[in-house]
């Protein structure tokens, strides 16, 4: 879990300071209580982790940006453990991982 603490820490340092959920269908932030629907959402990075002691401990995080500018942070199980709702919604929307070397994206 350390790993994700100090992802956590250098993304709200690049200024992913709002937290996330997926509720009905749509991107619920819990700072603001703003929602949005996956056409209103980038996901511009995202980082996987798994347990050191147990494989089955994998989870994954999302840079989030929405289309008002905000930017924050969506965490999930990975693989058996994963939410459904949230996966179904992040198949809408658009992802791309941002190359830490060059300045545009690479659409995965």
């Amino acid at each position: 879990m350390t790993e994700m603490q100090k992802c956590l820490h250098r993304l709200e340092e690049k200024g992913f300071t709002d937290h996330y959920k997926v509720d009905n269908g749509r991107l619920c932030c819990i700072t603001t209580g703003n929602e949005y629907a996956p056409q209103d959402v980038q996901v511009v990075n995202f980082y996987r982790f798994e347990g050191i002691s147990d494989p089955d401990d994998m989870s994954i995080l999302y840079a989030v940006e929405t289309n008002d500018g905000c930017k924050g942070t969506l965490v999930d199980a990975y693989g058996y453990y994963a939410d459904t709702e949230l996966g179904k919604f992040m198949r809408k929307v658009d992802i791309r991982k941002r190359d830490a070397h060059r300045e545009t994206d690479t659409r995965l």
